[in-house]
């Protein structure tokens, strides 16, 4: 297939909202034609809309690269910035791609919202003040860094002095890609020397000394099993990114495991070999880590699957020991039918898109960004 017809049927999936396959077929042109920068800038939007954040900057960064004059590419990556609170950076490029589209009046939103986040930042806004209209209801009270106290009754706070100090929170969230998760915490001017992070089989924790000199603890049992060994963490000015390398290629419905997981939306290639894992850490810790994952392996050996977990054991089996079209069938109808088709069938799966076929009482709709 040629590069234009590769682009073509790229940007009718991302028209009908099937970004990972406008991703994957933008991907495909560009292998055939690397110095086209608009395949890059349009990459990066289907990556914006799969929240895949640092790829859409690492796009509009080859397509600025191939084409300074790009305003569009300039859009993209001061979007994904804004997404990943890179505030000064997204305001940046696009005050650059302002120049360039002087009557697109997307760029002027956009600025003015990196202004009022490095208001927030700075600390040039004050925050809200919550009202008193309604006795002993609990409220939050969030900081500019991103810091949330403890839930305190009204009454608690005029009484009960000491009732405000609290341990540190961090707002967290996370995205991923068919090999890795990225897990982000907000928080804001951190040293690296004050973060500590490790890296289990199939735990991730941790560790905040913040300024006030309280400890944040982030210690969750996640959905799959990783590779420590290839794990990695970078912190920044305004948060902690994670990277956490999948030990298998399937898609996780949430960042921590639960015993109702439900079958995985996507499933890619087969996992690797696993190996002995080793625990890299940022400082030394006293953590037992050996008890850990003998505690893990325990549970999930005494554990009886039921539901949506055994019928995920059982498609798995059924992936890895099927020959390659049964693989491509069930993944395309899976993807195509938006979870509610999975068929082994690649002759009848292959030649035509599979149509999703929802639940009794029940209807599709495409996803509105």
């Amino acid at each position: 297939m040629a590069t234009s017809d590769l682009e073509k049927s790229a940007k009718e999936a991302f028209v009908d909202d099937n970004f990972d396959l406008a991703v994957d077929l933008y991907t495909q042109a560009i292998d055939m034609d690397p110095s086209k920068p608009d395949l890059f800038a349009d990459r990066a939007q289907a990556n914006i809309k799969l929240g895949n954040f640092t790829d859409a900057i690492d796009d509009a960064n080859k397509a600025i690269e191939l084409d300074p004059s790009m305003a569009k590419a300039y859009l993209r990556k001061g979007t994904a910035c804004l997404k990943l609170e890179e505030f000064h950076t997204a305001k940046a490029a696009l005050e650059t791609g302002a120049t360039l589209a002087p009557g697109d009046s997307r760029f002027i939103n956009l600025i003015k919202q990196c202004d009022e986040h490095i208001a927030e930042e700075t600390g040039h806004k004050q925050p809200k003040q919550v009202m008193d209209d309604t006795p002993a209801v609990t409220s939050t009270v969030v900081s500019s860094s991103n810091e949330i106290s403890k839930p305190l009754k009204d009454a608690e706070t005029k009484t009960d002095p000491d009732s405000t100090i609290s341990k540190p929170k961090y707002r967290h969230e996370h995205y991923q890609k068919p090999e890795e998760v990225v897990v982000t915490i907000f928080a804001k001017k951190i040293p690296a020397k004050d973060v500590a992070v490790d890296f289990g089989e199939q735990i991730l924790s941790v560790t905040i000394n913040t300024p006030e000199g309280d400890v944040y603890h982030f210690q969750p049992r996640l959905f799959g099993k990783i590779k420590p060994e290839q794990c990695r963490f970078e912190v920044l000015s305004t948060k902690i990114e994670i990277r956490l390398v999948k030990a298998e290629a399937i898609h996780w419905t949430s960042l921590e495991f639960s015993r109702g997981a439900a079958v995985p939306q996507m499933i890619n290639v087969l996992g690797t070999e696993p190996k002995r894992p080793s625990y890299p850490s940022s400082k030394p810790k006293a953590v037992d880590w050996d008890k850990l994952e003998a505690q893990v392996k325990k549970e999930e050996k005494d554990e009886k699957l039921e539901g949506d977990a055994a019928l995920n054991k059982f498609f798995r089996e059924i992936y890895q020991d099927a020959d390659e079209d049964t693989r491509r069938a069930m993944s395309k109808s899976f993807v195509e039918s938006n979870g509610t088709v999975l068929s082994t069938n690649w002759k009848d799966v292959g030649k035509k898109k599979v149509e999703g076929t929802p639940p009794d009482g029940m209807e599709l709709r495409k996803w509105e960004y």
